[in-house]
């Protein structure tokens, strides 16, 4: 994703939900502090693969066999605990550490990747636990602008993150088991996000000429972004 391209989205996201960009670049630039390279290499088996981007909505377990029938398997914060548990490997876990930080723990140390994200509440999550993880195996992510090895993909929550990296890295078709984006427990914080995220995903599949199936039945309602 060109960050020129990301940016006026990036602009209107902070606009309606109230956050700071300053903030935004302070912890990415701590997170730049503390991350190292991360060889894109490494996510090679992507490229022209079907991609499952998990989320972690009560459907997961339900879905989990669309999980374990892909070819790759990015994993948004606690979906990476719940697939796990499932016996379905993950290939890549995506979080702002605010959940299953120690999931992200274990996977770093078992060579498996996880985007780390930084953002303007975030900071004491990334002080604690990045200098715990192999840093080898952290793909440190912004939404503000890329700095040193902080790169930004796109996307803003978890899961639509790891759909932008799936893309990113050349992912010929996505499925989304573990997306519950009428979710009732949620907070009213958390759906407004869920409508970003729905919005960003639409935006993503015009991109790609592509039809996301959990987008069905929604796409006439979305307000689309330019």
């Amino acid at each position: 994703m060109n960050f020129e391209t990301w940016e006026p989205i990036y602009e209107q996201i902070l606009s309606d939900l109230g956050f700071d960009r300053r903030e935004d670049e302070r912890v990415r630039d701590e997170l730049a502090e503390l991350a190292e390279p991360f060889d894109g290499a490494r996510l090679a088996p992507i490229e022209g693969a079907t991609v499952a981007v998990a989320g972690a909505g009560p459907s997961l377990l339900e879905q989990r066999d669309v999980a374990a029938g892909a070819d790759v398997v990015i994993a948004a914060s606690v979906a990476a605990t719940r697939l796990l548990d499932a016996g379905v490997s993950v290939d890549l876990m995506v979080t702002d550490l605010d959940g299953a930080p120690e999931t992200a723990r274990e996977l770093t140390h078992n060579d498996v990747p996880v985007a780390v994200h930084a953002h303007g509440d975030n900071r004491p999550a990334i002080r604690e636990w990045v200098p715990r993880f192999d840093v080898s195996n952290v793909l440190a992510t912004t939404q503000a602008a890329p700095v040193g090895p902080v790169r930004n993909f796109g996307g803003f929550t978890d899961g639509d993150r790891g759909a932008f990296i799936a893309d990113g890295f050349g992912a010929s078709r996505l499925v989304f088991p573990g997306w519950d984006l009428d979710d009732p427990s949620v907070n009213p914080m958390k759906r407004r996000k869920l409508r970003w995220a729905e919005r960003l995903l639409r935006w993503l599949e015009t991109r790609r000429g592509e039809r996301f199936d959990l987008l069905d039945g929604r796409r006439e309602a979305i307000d689309p972004l330019p």
